[in-house]
């Protein structure tokens, strides 16, 4: 049987995978204690933590704890603080992973690594350079060349998974705001813009992390995720506005008018993220592993209705 140590089991993520049976037995790390969780062992994760004394028979570590990503940071110094805990929080803990022999070590990147948006229809690929473009994806993108001069010297092997926004029960972020504004009964000038992008399910994410703790073609692999099923602004509206049973209220405005508008009052960033286009390839990751995304975002979508408040 596996031992599996997670980092992280109190966030989004963390909470999917301690919902599937494949961490039932986990030894989970962080900083917030989960109430009715025996296995949990409660410190920091920054460069500073000594890992050792909980380390040693465990087989894979997912590391899914992170300084997640701020929209609106108010940090004099966000690089530094991004670095401590997602670059070199992550390798302290691969260092010492890798000393006491654990065989695997899972870290949840992001696809900001690549870059913040694509041309439709030239997704991100794999293989693509790193383009980091603010302190959140700068640490991220050094945690992955730490860890891959981790794997390039030892017998651990590393596994980077790079997903794009991830959407599902207990969703917050973005999405809950696309929530919250579907559930408003107001019309959303939304309907002109002709984008794509690639999302992921929790549950499809949680999947293919399963599905990387044991697989022998995951060594020392890059992989990106999606639903594998791209879609515009205004289609996304359009489900989730079914999905929680709501009429759709997205109605057609000029795009380029909607970009004035937002920045002449300072929410250019809103502009970007709802026209722009952010597409990802995971053919690489299909091929590799054998793998399909198991759940449809129509599903997704109505499960994150069903828990949101």
């Amino acid at each position: 049987m596996t031992k599996v140590l997670l980092t992280g089991g109190s966030g989004f993520l963390g909470t999917a995978l301690l919902n599937n049976a494949a961490f039932d037995d986990a030894l989970v790390v962080g900083r917030t204690r989960l109430i009715g969780r025996n296995k949990f062992v409660q410190m920091s994760l920054d460069a500073s933590t000594d890992f050792l004394g909980i380390l040693p028979g465990i087989d894979v570590v997912v590391h899914a704890a992170a300084r997640a990503h701020v929209m609106d940071e108010t940090s004099q110094d966000p690089l530094s603080e991004y670095r401590n805990i997602n670059t070199l929080g992550t390798l302290n803990l691969a260092e010492q992973a890798m000393n006491a022999g654990v065989k695997r070590f899972i870290f949840i990147s992001s696809i900001k690594v690549l870059g913040e948006q694509t041309e439709k229809g030239q997704p991100f690929i794999n293989s693509d350079p790193l383009n980091p473009q603010d302190a959140y994806a700068v640490s991220k993108a050094e945690a992955e060349a730490g860890l891959q001069k981790l794997a390039q010297k030892s017998n651990m092997e590393v596994v980077i998974i790079r997903p794009p926004l991830v959407y599902g029960k207990g969703v917050k972020g973005n999405f809950s705001k696309l929530l919250k504004l579907s559930a408003l009964e107001i019309p959303l000038p939304l309907g002109s813009i002709k984008n794509k992008r690639s999302m992921v399910s929790v549950e499809n994410l949680v999947d293919l992390i399963c599905t990387c703790l044991t697989h022998k073609k995951a060594k020392n692999q890059i992989f990106l995720v999606s639903d594998d099923y791209d879609m515009s602004t205004p289609y996304l509206l359009n489900l989730i506005s079914m999905a929680g049973n709501y009429k759709n209220r997205v109605i057609k405005f000029p795009t380029g008018l909607l970009g004035i508008i937002l920045f002449c009052i300072g929410k250019y960033a809103i502009y970007k993220r709802l026209c722009g286009s952010m597409q990802v390839d995971i053919t690489h990751t299909k091929n590799q592993l054998n793998w399909e995304p198991p759940y449809s975002p129509e599903d997704a979508i109505v499960n994150c209705w069903s828990h949101h408040i």
